[in-house]
């Protein structure tokens, strides 16, 4: 049941969260935008724990880790789609390379910590990612009819890439038995560290939008899609293994899409609706019970 209701929360807040992402484009400078999300979610989390937790220090090994959940997963990788956002590539097409987050997490959990997925984890991520294909044919079609910028696709591939190795650096902060609520505060720390040092070299001065779209989805960003998301998605990811927590990125397009439909006039297809059939067989198959043995009866981990 806890696992049940951290995934429902991961899909409902983040697949609400590409709808926000578009009020954050335009008078803000990508690089600030984020900035001011993760400096907002690390300082109510830092004020958290300092009043409801004994001040608990860590070592440097562990800072360095909390470093590269920083750099990987509350900075660089959000600066990436964000500038893709604004070079105009579509929110569809976005969550359909965020989408490939899966395989990625396969195979760095392979690389990084020698883990093998449970069987169906693969042709579960097939069939919701051919689901996806179908959801967003025509996203995808404007790739091969060269009206997509090829830059902002690659920014796009970068910012996945760089989510699956903050996945691991949460897995690797867990191993060590660091709370996730303790890793977020110090990897979003970090991460707004960094943004602002980036944003100071390059910008020269910081940019706000005071007016209610922008505030409004600004808090809702932070709070929302980066303290309760993250916090049950990497929760989630300790308890079931990156590959099927992954899966979350696959079926959240459905609730942006749904979204969609009712404030910008999305329509639906034949097609699209049988997409998201796909997408919500894959996600059976990948989230069934099975019995974790391998042939010789030892345990397989989970990816």
């Amino acid at each position: 049941m806890l696992n049940s209701g951290l995934y429902a929360l991961v899909v409902l807040i983040w697949g609400s969260t590409w709808l926000a992402i578009k009020f954050q484009v335009g008078v803000v400078p990508p690089i600030e935008s984020v900035l001011y999300r993760f400096a907002i979610a690390a300082a109510l989390l830092q004020g958290y724990l300092l009043l409801a937790r004994p001040r608990t220090r860590f070592d440097r090994g562990t800072h360095l880790r909390f470093l590269a959940l920083g750099l990987c997963l509350f900075s660089l990788n959000y600066l990436l789609f964000y500038t893709a956002t604004a070079f105009g590539l579509t929110t569809g097409l976005e969550a359909v390379i965020f989408s490939f987050l899966i395989f990625m997490n396969i195979a760095n959990a392979r690389l990084m910590f020698g883990e093998r997925p449970q069987p169906g984890i693969r042709p579960g991520a097939l069939i919701g990612l051919a689901g996806s294909a179908l959801l967003f044919r025509d996203e995808i079609g404007a790739v091969f009819a060269g009206n997509a910028t090829g830059l902002a696709i690659l920014l796009s591939i970068g910012g996945t890439f760089l989510a699956s190795l903050g996945n691991m650096a949460s897995r690797g902060l867990q191993a060590r038995k660091v709370d996730v609520l303790s890793a977020n505060a110090w990897g979003m720390t970090y991460g707004a560290g960094l943004l602002f040092m980036g944003a100071l070299a390059t910008q020269g001065r910081f940019a706000f939008d005071p007016r209610p779209g922008y505030v409004l989805s600004l808090l809702a960003l932070a709070i929302f899609g980066s303290i309760v998301a993250f916090g049950a998605y990497l929760t989630l990811l300790g308890r079931i293994g990156s590959a099927r927590a992954a899966y979350a990125t696959i079926l959240f397009p459905i609730i942006a899409l749904l979204l969609s439909s009712i404030f910008e006039d999305y329509q639906w297809t034949a097609a699209k609706l049988a997409g998201v059939g796909l997408i919500v067989l894959g996600n059976f198959v990948v989230l069934r019970r099975r019995p974790l043995v391998g042939r010789e009866g030892r345990p397989v981990k989970a990816a």
